[in-house]
């Protein structure tokens, strides 16, 4: 048989068509710089392998075509060589296709995707294996006959085929690469099939049918590789991927079977081989699952001890924090061993915030944890509370914490050096021992409850729990609470103590002193009240109670003809409130009490808080008509030379300065003089600086006596009376008021304000 010129023409197109597609995808794969490149270099090699087996199968085509029916020898060998180089060029583009970026990420995804391609592959053969035999014999004549070559192509197209659908199925959108360079792989074993049966049995024009189609896969291979997406990665679920690949095969081969044993087909080696592959790559598929499975549940549970500890870790410090310390102490509390807990709290910390930001307040904190660990004994737990507190918990006795505790007191109280600058913070100690507590909340509540009286006691010392401080809390609670409603409950009442006239000792004036009166808790002291009251943002209210009360007794007082005047105790907080100023003069107004008649008195605490803003307070107030009164001068931080900038008019002298008499002065004229140096100087300054001045906690007759030779005009304290109900200082009016008693002036507003000097029968007259 002599091949017609056109077939010939066909032949030497499609050899030259495949040896240029080739080309392309060498070069095109040499030229890659990417992470593509191996991956292309192999399909390139891919291509360059079927293209010489191609090449060689066309030219033994061309060269027995005179003879083609004589030569079935030499075209089952030039078929069987063919159907070897084409299997090995599938297995080298299919290789080039897995490396591809994003396919299989690992080598056991690699392992699942090939398996799974096995398994597709193994029952798209058997399936076609069924169809073709006996006796369904599908496609009649055109059934291939018994011949290697093509039972190794159709073995390769089935693979490439089930490799290329596994591939492009998995990959996560857009999937324009994979399908164009899977879709060419499968085309270049298709077309190795149909060169394979042209070759053994259907002759010259089948096969260059089939040589045509290799350059077409490779132009599709190099389409995909020019596709502008990337390459989608393959889903990794281990769990919900692999069933639907293995049920569907396993289905078809099934159905396919029974439709074979319906037909009283037989089953040869092949297709007992081909069910076997299928079996085995279904158990090997499931077995790597399974391992991939337990793999990723180790990690899991790797991951979640990872985040279980990071959960018990401070992220600052790298010091456990609260969680870690509490689970800390319940194993210790199973284990009976005994521990003691120490909770430390850095003094003046957010100095260090506020001064040189939160930054270097961080370092500092991380140095903290740094010396901490350092300095604790095996087995010590030190942890990280929260903000600067700070906690050990360790296994030994109180003897050995004591040492401890003192130990880092010093540590962590030695200075910070910082590019900013040396850093000193000091730290309070909070003491408490598994004795004291049953249960691990308890424990940490007694560190806590130790630490807080610390900080109260002067901070930078080690302070141990004791049972008293349960006590001292729980009334602290109480009173809290009951102090919420006494104003509603009417058990707050004003106790006066009398403001006198020295030496005649009548009174002038009065100070407004608040008592308060519980039914179960009988008389809170103000010292335990009004403190607790300024904590927890009550004392504006109080103040204003206290306001109000004081203006109404003092109006009726004015009303019954009494020349007298009240003070008020102003706290800072009050004092420094934008609405305070309106407050007072409402006050006023609602009472109808004359301006001059009220007396503000402000503590040396509220002059050491913030000046400037004090005075302009005060400048405020004063522009009302109510007069100032700076109280306790000389116990705390105020000094002479803020005398001449706070605008007040009274000077009121703590008791201090008053007890600080000189016995005996030296005889003068015979007399024999009680003499206070300090009342001196601080009478001889107020009246240079036009300022009232009254003597506090006179209670002895020598006290009166140094004052009244200091040349004050007024006295308060003891010896004149404790703080008395209202009824019981009108009383003490309505004597000073009685015929033949003489007035005496109240005192005067300071002259260097412009309020000029106010005569109290005068005023009273006026009124």
């Amino acid at each position: 048989m002599q091949l017609p010129s056109g077939v010939v023409i066909v032949a030497v197109a499609s050899g030259l068509a495949t040896v240029a597609g080739a080309s392309v995808l060498i070069s095109s794969g040499l030229r890659r710089t990417d992470a593509r490149r191996p991956a292309h270099l192999l399909l390139a090699s891919g291509a360059a392998l079927a293209t010489l087996s191609a090449v060689a199968g066309l030219i033994g085509i061309l060269g027995m075509a005179e003879h083609w029916s004589h030569h079935q020898h030499q075209r089952m060998t030039l078929a069987t060589v063919f159907a070897v180089g084409l299997a090995a060029s599938g297995l080298v583009l299919c290789a080039g296709v897995l490396r591809l970026p994003g396919v299989a990420r690992t080598r056991s995804a690699l392992l699942r995707l090939v398996l799974d391609g096995l398994v597709i592959g193994s029952a798209l053969w058997f399936v076609g294996w069924v169809l073709a035999a006996e006796p369904t014999r599908l496609l009649g004549d055109w059934i291939p006959r018994a011949c290697p070559a093509i039972l190794l192509a159709t073995i390769t197209a089935a693979g490439a085929i089930g490799l290329t659908f596994v591939v492009g199925v998995r990959s996560a959108l857009p999937r324009r690469q994979l399908v164009l360079i899977g879709s060419g792989v499968t085309l270049v074993g298709v077309a190795g099939l149909g060169l394979a049966v042209g070759i053994c049995q259907a002759g010259p024009v089948v096969a260059l049918t089939g040589a045509a189609l290799l350059p077409v896969g490779f132009l599709l291979v190099y389409a995909g590789g020019r596709a502008p997406e990337p390459a989608g990665e393959t889903d990794a679920d281990l769990i919900l991927n692999g069933t639907g690949y293995a049920l569907l095969p396993m289905l078809a081969m099934a159905v396919s079977a029974m439709y074979h044993l319906l037909r009283m087909g037989d089953f040869t080696v092949l297709g007992i081989i081909s069910g076997t592959v299928e079996g085995f790559a279904l158990v090997a598929r499931q077995s790597v699952a399974l391992r991939d499975v337990r793999a990723y549940a180790g990690r899991l549970a790797e991951r979640e001890a990872h985040f279980r500890e990071l959960a018990h870790t401070d992220p600052l410090t790298g010091l456990a924090n609260r969680r870690g310390l509490l689970r800390a102490l319940h194993h210790d509390s199973e284990s009976g061993a005994p521990c003691v807990l120490l909770g430390l709290d850095l003094d003046g910390f957010k100095n260090v915030n506020d001064l040189h930001g939160h930054d270097v307040g961080d370092a500092v904190l991380a140095e903290v944890a740094e010396r901490l660990r350092r300095n604790l004994r095996p087995g010590d737990v030190a942890a990280r509370l929260g903000g600067d507190e700070f906690a050990v918990l360790m296994w030994a006795g109180p003897a050995e914490a004591q040492r401890v505790a003192e130990r880092l007191l010093g540590i962590v109280g030695h200075p910070y050096d910082h590019p900013a600058g040396r850093i000193f913070v000091s730290v309070s100690v909070g003491v408490a021992g598994q004795a004291s507590a049953r249960q691990v909340e308890t424990l940490l509540r007694n560190a806590d409850l130790a630490l807080r009286y610390a900080k109260q006691r002067g901070k930078n010392r080690v302070e141990h729990y004791d049972v008293a401080y349960d006590h001292l809390l729980r009334r602290r609670t109480t009173v809290e609470h009951e102090m919420r409603g006494a104003i509603e409950r009417n058990e707050l009442h004003l106790a006066f103590q009398p403001v006198v006239a020295v030496p005649s000792v009548r009174p002038v004036g009065a100070e407004a002193l608040l008592r308060w009166h519980h039914p179960e808790l009988g008389s809170v002291r103000p010292d335990e009240f009004i403190p607790l009251a300024e904590e927890c943002g009550m004392i504006a209210q109080l103040g204003h109670w206290v306001l109000h009360r004081a203006c109404h007794q003092l109006s009726v007082w004015l009303a019954d003809g009494h020349d007298v005047w009240v003070s008020v105790n102003v706290s800072p907080k009050e004092l420094h409130a934008p609405e305070y100023v309106a407050q007072v003069a409402e006050a006023l107004r609602a009472h109808r009490v004359p301006p001059q008649r009220l007396v503000l008195e402000v503590t040396e605490q509220a002059v050491a808080t913030d000046l400037d803003e004090l005075i302009r307070r005060l400048v405020a107030l004063r522009a009302t008509g109510v007069r100032i009164a700076l109280d306790d001068f000389g116990a705390g931080y105020s000094s002479l030379g803020q005398l001449r900038k706070l605008p007040i008019d009274i000077l009121k002298i703590d008791h201090s300065l008053v007890a600080e008499q000189e016995p005996i002065r030296p005889p003068e004229n015979g007399e024999r003089r009680v003499f206070a140096p300090m009342v001196d100087v601080v009478m001889r300054l107020g009246h240079q600086l036009g300022l009232e001045v009254i003597a506090e906690g006179v209670t002895n007759p020598l006290e009166l006596a140094a004052v009244v030779e200091a040349g004050c005009r007024f006295g308060q304290g003891q010896l004149f009376g404790w703080g008395v109900p209202a009824e019981h200082l009108e009383a003490m009016l309505d004597a000073a008021t009685s015929p033949g008693a003489r007035a005496v002036p109240a005192p005067r507003n300071r002259p260097a304000q412009n309020l000029g000097s106010v005569d109290s029968s005068r005023e009273m007259r006026q009124a």
